[in-house]
């Protein structure tokens, strides 16, 4: 967040005045304003490399090779940008992954099983007459 635009996420309480340094997601234009910055910062790769959807990166390839250049490419991009990941939140090299109630795989993308398990449930039930 920029120093100029810290007063405007000032709060008080009986211990004293605050400012946020970094934008909290509780800040209404907040999540647009970070999906603009991870747009801008991975422009070019987007769609192409990765799909970024505001703290979520998803990196795709064909081979381990171009994956790894891929990788590389996004972090160094971040580095750039000052960005800094969490490495608890990171998973690496993964054939299929849950985004977005989506499961990603290279067969494409379908509903997160978890999702529809009360709908598979509940069409084994006969309904009452």
């Amino acid at each position: 967040m920029n120093k100029q635009d810290r007063e405007k996420t000032a709060f008080s309480t009986p211990e004293g005045h605050y400012q946020f340094k970094r934008m909290p997601f509780g800040l209404t234009n907040a999540p647009a304003t970070f999906q603009r910055a991870m747009n801008t910062t991975l422009h070019g790769l987007n769609w192409l490399d990765c799909l970024v959807y505001l703290d979520d990166i998803v990196i795709f390839a064909e081979t381990l090779e171009e994956h790894h250049g891929k990788l590389d490419s996004v972090l160094q991009r971040l580095q750039e940008s000052g960005l800094k990941l969490n490495a608890k939140k990171c998973h690496f090299l993964k054939e299929k992954t849950l985004l977005l109630g989506h499961l990603v795989c290279q067969d494409g993308v379908s509903t997160d099983p978890e999702k529809i398990k009360a709908l598979k449930i509940g069409s084994s039930i006969t309904p009452p007459l």
